[in-house]
């Protein structure tokens, strides 16, 4: 089976033309799970498959590291468009990418003038966040959860919790780096509040525009980045009323940019995504 490694901010997965190839989902999720090991496989933090659409231009369909089916992947989908303009299966560089049955529209910073097809970045309308406690799904009494208190091993956080079309659970912490999150991450993702378990992005402020950010991804463990956390990230800003409806999220991989307007309106993400290679794998 041919690949293709790309990473966006440093979240790296596998890709391959679903066209291409014949599988079942559990051969999918088989797949993901020995192509994700870097030991033993690929490597990276899951595999994602572009396969073709008759709702969207295109369809994204994710694996989580774990051979989890993912629903939405914010670094994923700008790969995702990346690959299918730079490969020519597109030449047009505003369409639209459908995941788990969301479709996102996906605007491109192509560069016209290279001989080759280059992108700059690119821009995705992630839609309108989710923040009714049931569609999330976390379990609360309140219809909202903002700056609500939760208990993990003894300790009790404040957190704030958003669906980009996945689970995210946002926590202000005074130092992020220090953070111990490998030991801690596995106790927030499978906290017994989050029925489908839970994406948590650890948030540092650095000023209303700049915040530093660590995530424990569901079904992978700590990334260098989360496209969906950081939108998360920009939302709980608003609604805690601690940052600006326009941010930079610093990821350990690098930095995305977050435009929220507040309630009724989408969350913009823009950022890079690029090849890392190419090769072919028996699976």
């Amino acid at each position: 089976m041919k690949f293709t490694k790309m990473q966006g901010c440093g979240n790296d997965y596998v890709y391959v033309n679903g066209a291409l190839v014949d599988f079942s989902p559990e051969k999918k999720s088989e797949i993901a799970k020995k192509l994700s090991c870097r030991h033993f496989g690929v490597g990276g933090d899951g595999v994602i498959f572009i396969n073709p659409s008759d709702e969207a231009d295109f369809e994204m369909e994710m694996y989580n590291a774990d051979g989890s089916r993912g629903e939405m992947c914010g670094n994923g989908i700008r790969c995702v468009a990346v690959y299918v303009y730079c490969k020519g299966l597109t030449d047009k560089k505003e369409f639209r990418i459908v995941s788990a049955g969301k479709i996102k529209n996906i605007r491109l910073d192509a560069d016209e003038h290279s001989k080759t097809r280059k992108v700059n970045s690119v821009c995705v309308d992630m839609g309108l966040p989710i923040l009714e406690a049931p569609n999330i799904p976390v379990l609360s009494e309140k219809r909202t959860v903002v700056n609500e208190p939760i208990e993990v091993e003894g300790k009790v956080y404040h957190h704030t919790c958003v669906s980009m079309g996945n689970p995210h659970s946002v926590i202000y912490v005074d130092d992020v780096d220090n953070f111990p999150l490998e030991r801690l991450g596995r106790y927030f993702e499978n906290h017994p509040s989050f029925p489908k378990r839970v994406n948590t992005e650890f948030i540092q402020i650095i000023d209303r525009k700049n915040v530093k950010m660590r995530v424990w991804e569901r079904g992978t463990g700590e990334t260098l980045a989360c496209g969906t956390g950081a939108c998360a990230t920009a939302v709980a800003g608003i609604l805690n009323g601690c940052t600006d409806e326009e941010i930079t999220v610093h990821l350990l991989g690098g930095d995305l940019k977050i435009k929220w307007e507040g309630t009724g309106h989408p969350v913009y993400m823009t950022g890079p995504a690029e090849f890392v290679f190419e090769g072919e794998i028996a699976v």
